[in-house]
C-alpha cells in the first residue's frame, strides 16, 4: 500500500500579514493512521521542500496526541522537511492520494494543473482520493472525462461557510469551500461545526473539518483494503 499526501506552498493569508499553510492535525492524524496500516507514504508540495506549517495548528488548543507525536517523530519531520516536487510524482506510482487542509491549498492547490491533472489521473485509475476540511476547495478546477465539474452531482463535504466564519476569515479567503462544491452541482452535505463528519462517493472521500480526519483516512484505507 503506497500513499501520497500532497501538502500546500502557500505560506500567505491573504493580505492580513498572517502566516497560513497546512494544518498539522490534518497531516498527523493521516499519517500515523496510513502508518498503522503499514502503508509507505510521499509527501509531496508544489514547491517541494519544507511546506509551510499553520502556526495557529501548533497552538496548544489545537494540539493532539498525533500532533505532539509527530513533532517529536524524526522519520516524520524529515520525511515532511524534504516534500517531494508535486510536478515529478505519477498517479501510477500509488494507490491512492490524501490531500490535507489548512488555509494554503485555497491560494495554490486549487489552480495548481499537476495537482488538478493528479486528481483527475487517480480518479480515472480508479484510485481512493481523499480530501480534508479545506482541502476539497482543490477540486474545484478538477473534471470529468466529460469536462463538467467533477464534483457536480457527488456527495462531497469540506469547510462550512459557518466554520469560515467562525475562525473570521469569511472575508479572507480566495473563496468559502462549501459555496463552491454547491456552485460546481456538488450534493453538499455537512455535520455539526467542529464535529467529525465524512462523505463517501465512489472513490472520492471528502472530511469536513480537522477533527474528520482520522475517519476520513479510515475511510481509504478500508477502501484500499477492499480493493
Amino acid at each position: 500500500m503506497k500513499v501520497l499526501m500532497v501538502l500546500t506552498s502557500h505560506d500567505t493569508l491573504g493580505d492580513t500579514g498572517r502566516k497560513t499553510g497546512f494544518w498539522l492535525e490534518e497531516l498527523a492524524a493521516p499519517y500515523y493512521a496510513f502508518l498503522d496500516a503499514k502503508a509507505e507514504i510521499v509527501l509531496a508540495s508544489p514547491n517541494g521542500g519544507q511546506p509551510p506549517l499553520d502556526p495557529k495548528s501548533n497552538e496548544p488548543d489545537f494540539q493532539t496526541d498525533l500532533t505532539r507525536r509527530f513533532e517529536t517523530d524524526a522519520v516524520a519531520t524529515a520525511l515532511l522537511a524534504n516534500t517531494v516536487r508535486l510536478d515529478s510524482v505519477s498517479a501510477a506510482d500509488f494507490d491512492a492520494v490524501f490531500y490535507p487542509g489548512g488555509h494554503g491549498p485555497l491560494w495554490d492547490l486549487a489552480q495548481d494543473r499537476h495537482s488538478i491533472q493528479l486528481i483527475e489521473a487517480f480518479l480515472a485509475a480508479g484510485k481512493p482520493t481523499a480530501l480534508v476540511c479545506h482541502a476539497p476547495g482543490v477540486l474545484r478546477d478538477v473534471k470529468k472525462a466529460d469536462g463538467t465539474p467533477l464534483v457536480q452531482g457527488k456527495k462531497v463535504t469540506g469547510f462550512t461557510n459557518s466554520e469560515e466564519e467562525a475562525v473570521g476569515l469569511t472575508d479572507v479567503v480566495p473563496f468559502l469551500v462549501e459555496d463552491m462544491l454547491k456552485g460546481n452541482g456538488g450534493l453538499y452535505s455537512k455535520g455539526a461545526d467542529w464535529s467529525s463528519y465524512v462523505v463517501t462517493d465512489g472513490l472520492l472521500i471528502t472530511g469536513q473539518n480537522p477533527g474528520s480526519s482520522s475517519e476520513t483516512a479510515k475511510v481509504l484505507i478500508d477502501q484500499l483494503n477492499e480493493a
